[in-house]
């Protein structure tokens, strides 16, 4: 199999900003060792997540010059709802500044104290927005994808008989909805199978429950399942993102993530009355319903981007590129959630720091150490993102430990991505040097976006 390279060429460059590893070590601890308070200018490579941080094409930037700034009815407007409803054939589109403010929008309406939100897995802010609603957030995986060891072709797939006793205990009227995140970010970046989303529509539909995807990588789990799933090998990307659409009664999504943009998102609904209630929200606290809190200028560049995803080179290339850096870290036996996910590869902080005890936070011991030596900046995917508190102040930690490598999408060449393979199989070598952490300062919710840390 010959190399598989970038489907582009490069057109501007922007220059990395070189630190030594003395300096690195003040900033790290002047930012309460928490790679969130980190200045980008001191960052070398930045890992910390794929949202919103991707290299737009050229002819993203040239729609940005075409963008029709109107208030009310811009046609960029409607060039990104065509788009959208061209791909999700949904009734409603809503466009918000970025996924959370889709989700915030839905859970406002939906959620209220005594419901309850399954999901294969929520991620940070779903679940932030389900909380803050009053509402309780639940996680159903399969029992495969809570083993970062274990190889299996769809382990972001929806756990159908946890969550159907879900709903009979809970009572399927105190469930307004049911999502599925695709991919299962929190889960590793792992695909749900086409089968997945099937049945649990199937299921749901026995109950009358509405089906919603979190589809911020839409694109990324249509070509897992177009190389994993059988049937779809013939299928192009688009028809079976059409297919996955089908079985649901609406979405939110961050355009940040699969249409390659900078800022952006949407809300796509079916239902007549939650779309009324959605925009009456959105004119609240986005904007009107043609814009959104966005500029015309990026309705076009996401209406763009969502063209670019489908194609099939850039998603051969883009999931090749997460697989090539699993490779090489897998030949040097660092532990790694398995198979490679769609956007990232994910450390796995307990087999990688098993001397630090969970409640010290091994994934943060290896998030900081990969800044200090490296400068690049990761993300902990672990207690100190999701573990919450027992009645009597004990961390109660989520089912895995883990560290996020998220990779940009077109930004970096694989040399850089030669050079972190590189650095973290150096952290490895040196394991047994790290120590724990633990939390001095944390927020209510979102803790892990402004908590400041210690070394112990």
């Amino acid at each position: 199999m010959k190399t598989i390279i970038e489907p582009f060429k490069i057109k501007s460059v922007e220059p990395i900003h070189f630190t030594t590893v003395e300096e690195r070590t003040a900033i790290l601890r002047n930012a309460g060792y928490n790679p969130f308070m980190i200045n980008a200018d001191d960052v070398l490579i930045d890992l910390l997540t794929d949202s919103g941080t991707a290299a737009m094409s050229a002819k993203q930037w040239a729609g940005m010059m075409d963008g029709d700034e109107s208030y009310a009815g811009a046609r960029s407007f409607y060039r990104f709802e065509n788009t959208v409803k061209d791909i999700t054939r949904f009734k409603y589109i809503i466009p918000t500044h970025q996924g959370r403010a889709a989700e915030r929008i839905l859970f406002s309406i939906v959620g209220e104290k005594g419901r309850f939100i399954p999901n294969n897995t929520h991620f940070d802010t779903t679940r932030a927005n389900v909380e803050f609603s009053g509402a309780e957030a639940f996680d159903f995986p399969t029992e495969e994808g809570v083993h970062p060891d274990v190889v299996a072709p769809f382990k972001g797939n929806m756990n159908l008989h946890a969550l159907e006793q879900f709903i009979r205990e809970k009572g399927a009227a105190n469930i307004p909805l049911c999502m599925i995140t695709v991919t299962n970010n929190s889960g590793g970046g792992q695909p749900v199978s086409m089968e997945n989303i099937r049945e649990t529509k199937k299921l749901l539909s026995n109950y009358h429950i509405p089906l919603f995807l979190d589809a911020c990588r839409f694109a990324e789990n249509a070509f897992f399942i177009k190389k994993r799933e059988k049937g779809y090998e013939n299928k192009t990307p688009k028809e079976i993102v059409q297919e996955m659409f089908s079985y649901a009664d609406g979405c939110t999504m961050s355009a940040k993530k699969d249409a390659i943009v900078n800022m952006g998102g949407f809300l796509a609904l079916n239902d007549d009355e939650l779309a009324t209630k959605a925009r009456n929200l959105l004119i609240i606290t986005e904007g009107f319903s043609t814009y959104g809190g966005l500029a015309g200028r990026d309705l076009e560049a996401i209406a763009q981007g969502l063209t670019e995803v489908l194609d099939e080179h850039y998603l051969m290339y883009r999931l090749r590129s997460i697989e090539y850096l699993g490779e090489k870290l897998t030949s040097a036996s660092v532990p790694i959630l398995q198979p490679p996910g769609g956007h990232a590869i994910y450390l796995d902080a307990r087999r990688f720091a098993s001397h630090i005890p969970v409640h010290q936070y091994p994934g943060q011991a290896i998030v900081c150490e990969l800044y200090r030596s490296a400068g690049i900046r990761s993300v902990e995917i672990g207690s100190v993102m999701f573990g919450k508190y027992d009645a009597e102040g004990k961390l109660i930690s989520p089912p895995m430990e883990l560290v996020r490598l998220a990779i940009p999408r077109r930004v970096y060449t694989q040399s850089h991505i030669d050079y972190v393979s590189e650095c973290v199989i150096d952290v490895f070598k040196r394991r047994e040097d790290l120590h724990g952490y633990r939390i001095t300062y944390e927020a209510p919710q979102l803790r892990h976006f402004t908590a400041r840390l210690e070394p112990l």
